[in-house]
């Protein structure tokens, strides 16, 4: 099965493909080995955040949409975040900007 690869853009994601490529220009990694990293990183990720029992919500100025090939793409502005973690913890953030890319969790991928 194939896993969506939303989270290789993230820092995380970002700052292992960077280390990949550096351990295979090196010769430490073959490109076979850096992809397989990179397919258990897409398999890990999709799966992490369903066991959270964190809760969040927001609020914010939506500035465009979009959906195209099963994607919603949102872009909003002026968005507050509240957020409940285990124990009754809160917290509050906003930003001026916030992209949202979600994708049906059930789909199944082709490769």
């Amino acid at each position: 099965m194939a896993y969506y690869e939303l989270y290789r853009r993230s820092t995380l994601g970002m700052t292992l493909t960077d280390a990949l490529d550096e351990m295979v220009t090196t010769g430490e990694l073959t490109p076979t080995i850096a992809m397989k990293v990179l397919a258990q990183f897409d398999k890990f990720m999709n799966g992490a955040l369903k066991s959270l029992k964190t809760k969040l919500s927001f609020k914010g100025d939506l500035e465009t949409y979009r959906f195209c090939d099963n994607v919603w793409t949102f872009m909003l502005k002026n968005v507050t975040f509240d957020v409940s973690g285990p124990g009754g913890d809160k917290r509050a953030a906003s930003v001026d900007r916030l992209k949202i890319v979600a994708c049906d969790g059930k789909a199944v991928l082709g490769v």
